[in-house]
């Protein structure tokens, strides 16, 4: 059971900051599922996801919205419950709060506020998409979402060019393809992994060169969610 306050206030609460799911409802941890039905309030990114996963388990602590939307003022909100008292859940719409989504500026708050953290691990997308990747795990980056604009998104690319380690980005359907084109013509033709819908019912990896997943792909065909990894970039052999 949640009771103890942090030293950082005897009567203090504290921001939990969990993992759900990525897609399957039973990939979340035991701590998790304790966590979300002891604490008073969960901040989701969105309401109505959230419940899903919280019906599915029977858990009927109160949710209210955490998102990009509302982070601006919602956030001192959040933070004067738990001042007063009130131990809190952070979960986003999927995997660990804090990588690319809204509840990084929260946890940002939160540590100027003096507020104590408690992480909750458990499945993460990118690592899940690493895992079955067949590339070096033993160096990677994260970079997450390249810029919807061209121009900003092949300079990125660009910045990359010499990066040793594997790359991991995420992408949206509607830009994948775009994506891959930039990455071909400027980090040439590398192995790359991409992965689809992981956890899902339509999960599926696809291990290929850029140019052969170029040919493979249509553009008004791309569904779901994905997970590029690119290999770096290999040592000169002189």
């Amino acid at each position: 059971m949640i009771s103890d306050k942090g030293k950082k206030g005897l009567n203090q609460g504290k921001i939990y900051v969990v993992s759900t799911p990525i897609g399957n409802l039973e990939d979340i941890t035991l701590r998790a599922l304790r966590v979300l039905k002891e604490v008073g309030l969960i901040a989701a990114e969105s309401r109505d996801h959230t419940k899903k996963l919280c019906g599915h388990y029977n858990i009927r602590t109160p949710i209210t919205s955490y998102n990009s939307h509302n982070q601006h003022y919602k956030g001192r909100v959040l933070l004067e419950k738990v001042k007063s008292g009130l131990d809190i859940a952070l979960v986003s719409d999927a995997g660990t709060p804090g990588l690319s989504d809204p509840g990084s500026r929260l946890i940002r708050e939160a540590i100027d506020a003096n507020v104590r953290l408690v992480p909750v691990p458990g499945v993460s997308a990118y690592l899940t998409a690493l895992s079955v990747s067949g590339l070096h795990t033993d160096r990677f980056i994260f970079v997450g979402f390249l810029s919807n604009k061209k121009g900003r998104r092949r300079k990125e690319l660009d910045g990359l060019k010499g990066e040793w380690r594997t790359m991991i980005f995420f992408e949206s359907p509607h830009r994948l393809f775009k994506m891959l084109t930039d990455i071909y013509e400027i980090l040439g033709d590398r192995d790359i992994a991409l992965a689809k819908e992981m956890t899902k019912v339509f999960e599926d990896v696809k291990r290929e060169s850029v140019k052969k997943l170029l040919s493979l792909l249509e553009d008004d065909k791309i569904r779901g969610e994905y997970t590029v990894i690119v290999e770096g970039l290999k040592e000169s052999k002189i």
